[in-house]
């Protein structure tokens, strides 16, 4: 399913990947590590790397994460893909669990 993704989705996944990645304020190692693996499954290139090592040091801005904009057909990819980040440090803080519930709604 990742390998149906046109770059705009590919970027707008990871906007929301890292974003709950930055829930509770912190990145952990083990987030990093799931990102950097989200990376290599998108295959994404040296530009989309340099967006994603950048929402690594800077969370993306709110205003460009509008679940609305989300493609209907991606919508459960982007859901699952959140639900993998905040799971892949082995601990869901409330703020993580309550976005994951937010987004889930939103989407449906």
């Amino acid at each position: 399913m990742l390998d149906t993704l046109n770059r705009e989705d590919r970027l707008q996944l990871m906007r929301f990947v890292c974003s709950f990645a930055w829930a509770d304020l912190e990145i952990t190692d083990l987030e990093r590590e799931f990102i950097v693996k989200m990376v290599i499954r998108l295959g994404l290139d040296e530009e989309e790397q340099q967006q994603v090592a950048q929402w690594l040091e800077v969370p993306p801005r709110a205003d460009d994460l509008d679940p609305g904009d989300i493609p209907k057909e991606h919508r459960q990819l982007f859901l699952d893909a959140a639900k993998a980040m905040i799971l892949s440090d082995g601990s869901v803080g409330d703020v993580e669990a309550e976005n994951l519930v937010i987004l889930d709604q939103l989407l449906r």
